[in-house]
């Protein structure tokens, strides 16, 4: 490769690994997000966060 090529790699290898930890951190504050918004409501609704079926 030629050394343009090889920094444009490089850089680009760095936004992407930037993007992928975004996501990552996105979801995971999405995830606490709805398992707190699940709680409020089964709470509201005075129901078990989990239903056992026999």
């Amino acid at each position: 490769m030629t050394e343009n090529a090889q920094r444009d790699a490089a850089r680009r290898n760095r936004l992407l690994e930037a993007a992928q930890k975004e996501l990552a951190r996105f979801e995971q504050a999405e995830n606490q997000f709805r398992k707190k918004d699940q709680a409020e409501r089964a709470a509201e609704l005075r129901l078990p966060l989990r239903f056992n079926i026999h």
